[in-house]
């Protein structure tokens, strides 16, 4: 029984990259791209999701040690809310590919499109669960963003950050009401923008009471 992906589809200098955090209501989204070594396997590579929490972080300090290089990019709150999450995305990602320090000869890039390269690039739909190096840049990239989220909760503790990792839970959502948005929380996201204005309204009632009737 095959444990992960087949090692012997790595090709030579191709890099694999993916996202973490298109969906989530606040927090940066996080890219990686990593080019990997055929001649140093990493048994367990998979689809960053399918795997558990445990095993993420071992394939994590696996790949930064055996890859023949990796890069972790972002795009940060602002850059999301001023170009919307699509571009973004593709912006964090064009980051992690122009990090590495080698040149891949060509982007594999987890989805249905790419972002402008300067180097050949190709989108694979669903590559995170086929690519071996997509889905290293998947672990890499989504390990990155938990921690992030993790540290988070500490920063803006009753959140529930640390669990959730920002994504819109029914206990994120109830925070947000009552707590309100933080400054890592999306403004261009329909529940961050509600709970801005509910938070505006709450502001201006006192002053009701003074205008003339």
């Amino acid at each position: 029984m095959q444990m992960g992906l087949d090692f012997n589809l790595v090709e030579e200098l191709v890099a694999g990259v993916d996202e973490v955090g298109r969906g989530p209501l606040c927090g940066a989204v996080v890219t990686a791209a990593v080019i990997l070594d055929p001649r140093r396997p990493i048994l367990g590579l998979n689809d960053s999701k399918k795997l558990t929490e445990a095993k993420r972080e071992k394939l994590y300090d696996e790949i930064c040690e055996k890859a023949l290089c990796w890069y972790v990019a972002r795009a940060e709150v602002e850059e999301i809310d001023e170009l919307n999450i699509l571009h973004a995305t593709m912006l964090a990602m064009k980051r992690a590919v122009e990090g590495l320090i080698i040149i891949p000869k060509l982007a594999l890039i987890d989805g249905n499109r790419c972002p402008q390269l300067s180097v050949p690039s190709a989108s694979v739909i669903q590559g995170d669960a086929s690519v071996p190096a997509i889905a290293a840049a998947s672990i890499l990239a989504k390990v990155s963003r938990d921690r992030e989220m993790v540290a988070f909760e500490l920063i803006y503790p009753g959140y529930g950050m640390g669990a959730h990792k920002g994504y819109s839970t029914p206990v994120h959502l109830e925070a947000l009401a009552r707590l309100g948005p933080t400054p890592i929380h999306r403004r261009s996201f329909a529940p961050v923008r509600a709970a801005y204005e509910a938070q505006a309204m709450m502001l201006q009632s006192p002053l009701s009471m003074f205008l003339p009737g």
